[in-house]
């Protein structure tokens, strides 16, 4: 497989930024259009098509589709969005992409199943004019820009949090890596950061690929490290998300383990914040969707109109096609439970109504959440 894409600039890790930060589908496709904002009125609207790849992943529908559709409406009033979710196949992501440049729309925000398997697919948009903007995920190919996050950094973030959490095992710590889809350049990239921190400073037991970033396949991966080495053999799991990290927290609870080692994760989903929280994972690391989204819309809407993207994309990444491709790489924020408070809390991303319900009370006491 490929090395993933040498990305040409680092996101910032500052808080500070996080606070500004603002029939097509096998599982169904939607279609809306709002009514024409004051700075949109008379500019002309047009298509815009939103692919996303997999139903199994929290953030899509809860997200990310809504805020790139809100974000669309407030610059383009007159605008559609297109919206098709592949259900994690690559082959429908392909009839779906198809599709949409067969249907007119004038731009595509695609974040790819599998990031080669695509570049036929960005090819064909390329040569209908239709501008792609790779989201999340880099696709190959002649995309016009990317919206999402530094994964190497995120890697080397995860990493970092574990040997922090493993500083009384020193060296003689072991681990089990359960990374993600390795059809997914983030995975690799992911994998790149984490090995850049862990390697020598702590034995790696074993090391696995989640296939699909499924949650299922994790708790899989996960039984199968405990069967080999032993609860006791596994001081922490390096895992590439946050849905992976709820598979491998519930194969330890399946094999009566309470005392979960440290776990990594990223998406700061809410349920994760609760397993900080409880002691049942160590680290999540937060990413503005809303500033991600954003970027991906603006950039979007601007190449529809044929405008410029240089005033909001100020980073730029490689592909195989292109060294120079326009980008927008968000803040991240490691999150552990002392710092939920002045990080998700305080950005307005969890109340602590949503994370203290009845069930975590005990432990948000104990983390000095509530009273």
């Amino acid at each position: 497989m490929n090395s993933h894409p040498v990305r040409a600039a680092v996101a910032a890790t500052a808080l500070t930024a996080v606070s500004m930060a603002g029939g097509l589908a096998a599982c169904g496709t939607g279609h809306g259009t709002a009514g024409a904002s004051a700075s949109a009125a008379g500019r002309g609207g047009f298509a815009i098509g939103l692919l996303l790849p997999d139903t199994h992943t929290a953030r899509w529908a809860r997200s990310d589709k809504p805020l790139i559709e809100r974000k669309i409406r407030q610059l383009c009033g007159d605008c559609s969005v297109d919206y098709a979710n592949a259900s994690a196949d690559v082959a429908t992501q392909q009839q779906q992409m198809d599709s949409m440049i067969a249907n007119g729309v004038r731009v595509v925000i695609l974040d790819p199943v599998d990031y080669e398997a695509l570049r036929s697919s960005v090819v064909k948009a390329h040569d209908a004019h239709v501008p792609v903007v790779s989201y999340d995920r880099l696709a190959e190919g002649p995309i016009s820009a990317y919206s999402s996050y530094d994964s190497v950094q995120i890697g080397r973030i995860q990493g970092q949090a574990l040997l922090t959490a493993l500083s009384h095992k020193g060296h003689d710590a072991q681990i089990v890596m359960v990374n993600g889809d390795p059809t997914d350049p983030n995975t690799l990239a992911l994998q790149k950061g984490a090995l850049s921190v862990l390697k020598g400073k702590v034995r790696i037991g074993r090391s696995y690929y989640a296939t699909g970033w499924i949650p299922q396949n994790a708790f899989s991966e996960m039984s199968a490290a405990i069967a080999e080495l032993g609860p006791g053999g596994i001081d922490g799991v390096y895992s590439a998300n946050d849905g992976l990290a709820s598979g491998i927290v519930a194969a330890f609870r399946a094999q009566g383990v309470q005392a979960v080692p440290p776990v990594t994760g990223q998406d700061a989903d809410l349920a994760a914040v609760q397993r900080i929280v409880a002691g049942r994972q160590y680290v999540t690391v937060y990413k503005s969707f809303t500033a991600e989204a954003d970027a991906a819309a603006e950039m979007a809407v601007a190449l529809g109109r044929g405008e410029s993207i240089g005033a909001i994309a100020k980073d730029t990444v490689s592909n195989d096609t292109s060294k120079q491709i326009p980008a927008v790489l968000g803040a991240l924020v490691p999150v552990t439970v002392g710092t939920i408070k002045q990080t998700l809390v305080k950005s307005g991303v969890y109340t602590i109504g949503q994370i203290c319900t009845p069930q975590f009370q005990p432990a948000c006491r104990k983390a000095g959440l509530i009273g």
